[in-house]
């Protein structure tokens, strides 16, 4: 198979052999795979892959068909269009997934789409929902949100009932997250002055947290996945006692096997229903054929985008 290679901090595009899947997993023929945040770090040396996954060929996320199957897969996955996140090696022709963890896509899903589609709806979903406990009728401020988690979670508020506040550096994509269910739209130095909120999901981090944590209502939670805009940040904890908040983190790549695939289960009955009618979506800023994944990358590290960075893998 023809794989991205992290060589000393340069990506390369190499030969290695094909994977053979486990009595468990499976092998998919990928067709689209998501840049993000961690393939940077893991590309600088600051996000080693969890064991027993591949140690220089980064990639989170892919999409594509079930090409082979494990003598212990019950289902009848074979060339199902599948796409799910794994510990890494999704920046490939081929990557090996355990059967599980998939994620089945609907079928007038482009493939660019399906390949943004796990990491940023997977994480969303678990922050707000399971971590979160979204209900309708609360107030959501979601920061950072024109980027790939940040898109799928105004799509998933907005879904759940909830009113939702779409924070960015900049004015520039506001129409767009309106579009996507966003009831307001701000700046993030404009936080201070909006309503009290329920939750906060942070994806930026010390930049926008430290103007949060003053609209939080009682009983209010921030949940912490993104700390890009600096992972330090003065807190009044007084103010934190006073309402009975909460702050708590979430990360799913180190979670077990089993804990991944509960996840997995979850996304699968709860919104792939609202991706195949419509209601939910990935917008993409930008796709790239596989071996442009350092001008993938490059992209991806520049501000402004709206939604993921793909690559395009041609089998």
């Amino acid at each position: 198979m023809q794989a991205v290679v992290i060589t000393n901090e340069n990506l390369e595009i190499q030969e290695r052999p094909t994977p053979e899947p486990g009595p468990h997993d499976v092998v998919v023929s990928v067709r689209a795979a998501g840049v993000n945040a961690a393939d940077l770090l893991q590309r600088q040396g600051y996000y080693p892959a969890p064991t027993g996954w591949p140690a220089d060929i980064p990639g989170l996320e892919m999409a594509g068909v079930v090409s082979a199957v494990g003598d212990l897969v019950s289902e009848p996955l074979l060339g199902r269009r599948v796409c799910a996140i794994v510990g890494g090696g999704g920046q490939a022709t081929h990557c090996l997934v355990p059967a599980e963890h998939l994620i089945y896509i609907p079928d007038d899903v482009s493939w660019d789409e399906a390949g943004g589609f796990a990491e940023a709806f997977t994480t969303a979903y678990d922050a707000l929902v399971s971590q979160g406990h979204l209900e309708s009728g609360e107030r959501v401020l979601i920061s950072g949100a024109n980027g790939g988690v940040g898109t799928a979670a105004v799509q998933i508020a907005h879904a759940l009932g909830a009113h939702v506040t779409a924070a960015t550096r900049t004015s520039a994509h506001h129409e767009q997250l309106r579009a996507l269910g966003a009831d307001a739209t701000i700046t993030i130095d404009e936080v201070a002055s909006i309503e009290r909120v329920n939750l906060v999901l942070e994806l930026v981090g010390a930049a926008n947290l430290s103007h949060a944590q003053h609209v939080l209502a009682p009983r209010a939670r921030i949940i912490v996945i993104g700390v890009g805009g600096g992972s330090r940040v003065e807190i009044d904890l007084r103010f934190i006692m006073s309402l009975r908040a909460t702050i708590s983190g979430s990360t799913l790549r180190a979670r077990s096997r089993e804990e991944k695939a509960d996840v997995a289960q979850l996304i699968n009955e709860s919104l792939v229903p609202l991706w195949m009618d419509g209601e939910v979506r990935v917008p993409v800023a930008r796709s790239f054929e596989l071996d442009a994944a350092g001008a993938a990358y490059e992209y991806f590290a520049e501000s402004g985008k709206f939604g993921k960075v793909i690559l395009r893998v041609d089998q």
